[in-house]
């Protein structure tokens, strides 16, 4: 583990208070109870370890989307999020290695004539897909025939599309096949179109951002070996991840 020391403290959590972004766009990462709105999930666990190793108080602010995530560690607004590693965001964002691996996935209407995913790029096609999400990010770059319809966010897709948006749903595949229970007339298309790594990111105008991303990759390195990701996710019954390697 690198060396801690005041400017990297300073550089990462400049009001003394380590604010943390929380992605409630993904339910595999965190989730809020309805009830009490407390915040629970893999990421709220590691976001505490990291106060705790750091001895520094953590406030939690959720989002509804990556997107706004990714807005506020632009503006500075927070110091720390969880989200998919892509390039376009990597622009403004500093990654760790990633601490899980998540699937995107496909879903269409049953009686779609799409039944591969290599079929799904084609001219009369339009995917709907959570604006901002990294899936939006990634077809955005991959999809050279369909047309990519963007939902409000990633629990909007399939309300969107069951309501006559489109004619193929694109998200993680547990969110897609959680929402789906909701209707009648849905099936996923078999494997995957792509895997998301995710990762903790810091801005990088940050005047130590290379050495606090140094000492967030160790710690994110020790947290996979340790078998604390994996109890995390075991805990949160986590199904459709793996700890990434």
């Amino acid at each position: 583990m690198n060396t801690i020391d005041s400017a990297m403290i300073s550089s990462f959590a400049p009001t003394g208070t380590l604010r943390v972004g929380i992605n409630l766009g993904n339910p595999i990462l965190a989730n809020e109870n309805p009830q009490t709105q407390e915040l629970y999930g893999i990421t709220i666990d590691i976001a505490h370890e990291i106060g705790k190793r750091l001895s520094l108080p953590v406030k939690l602010t959720p989002f509804k989307t990556a997107g706004n995530t990714v807005d506020a560690v632009k503006t500075g607004e927070i110091d720390l999020v969880f989200v998919a590693i892509d390039p376009v965001r990597g622009a403004d964002i500093s990654y760790t290695p990633p601490y899980i691996q998540i699937e995107g996935a496909y879903m269409v209407k049953t009686d779609s004539p799409i039944h591969e995913n290599d079929q799904v790029d084609a001219l009369s096609n339009e995917i709907v897909v959570g604006k901002g999400s990294a899936y939006d990010l990634y077809l955005s770059r991959e999809i050279k025939n369909a047309t990519l319809l963007r939902a409000a966010s990633s629990q909007a897709v399939v309300d969107d599309f069951m309501s006559g948006k489109g004619n193929v749903a694109a998200g993680v595949k547990q969110q897609l096949e959680s929402d789906a229970k909701r209707y009648e007339g849905l099936r996923m298309l078999p494997g995957r179109f792509m895997v998301i790594n995710q990762a903790i990111g810091i801005p990088k105008a940050r005047p130590q951002c290379e050495q606090t991303t140094t000492y967030l990759s160790d710690l994110i390195t020790q947290l996979k070996q340790s078998g604390f990701v994996a109890k995390s996710m075991h805990e949160h019954k986590i199904e459709g991840a793996k700890v990434a390697e």
